[in-house]
């Protein structure tokens, strides 16, 4: 699937920090802080109500009682490259609130599309009616 490009999230509504990382980078990940920590304070955003609530389920226990999310980020050896990774994985969760869900349509089945079914359930019963045990008379 396609990565969307999603509209860069303002930088007045970020605030990053650096922790260190464990994973990969050998003895680097304990002498450089590499992980990083993304918060986006929704509020800044100026969100739709609507949009607001799909983004507060989306992200889930990211979601802090200030308003804010919080995404961390330590998959890669490189301060600069969680940092991307974060900010990649903020504005996608930002753009999938933006997309409003499709409504589903209810719709019946047929009168054949019942009759064949029916029919197929009466075909399995009598294949395992048959599967019963052997009665000598």
């Amino acid at each position: 699937m396609p990565k969307a490009e999603w509209p860069p999230l303002p930088e007045e509504a970020l605030e990053e920090k650096f922790l260190a990382a464990t994973g990969p980078g050998g003895q680097n990940v304990n002498k450089v802080a590499t992980a990083v920590q993304l918060r986006l304070d929704v509020f800044a955003l100026g969100l739709h109500p609507e949009v607001y609530a799909r983004l507060k389920s989306l992200a889930g226990s990211r979601w802090t009682n200030d308003g804010e999310i919080i995404v961390t980020a330590r998959g890669h050896r490189t301060q600069e490259a969680n940092r991307q990774d974060a900010r990649d994985r903020l504005a996608e969760l930002v753009g999938k609130a933006h997309l409003r869900p499709v409504k589903r349509k209810a719709t019946k089945p047929s009168k054949a599309a019942k009759a064949k079914r029916v029919d197929e359930k009466k075909g399995r019963g009598v294949v395992k009616a048959a599967r019963g045990k052997v009665r000598i008379e």
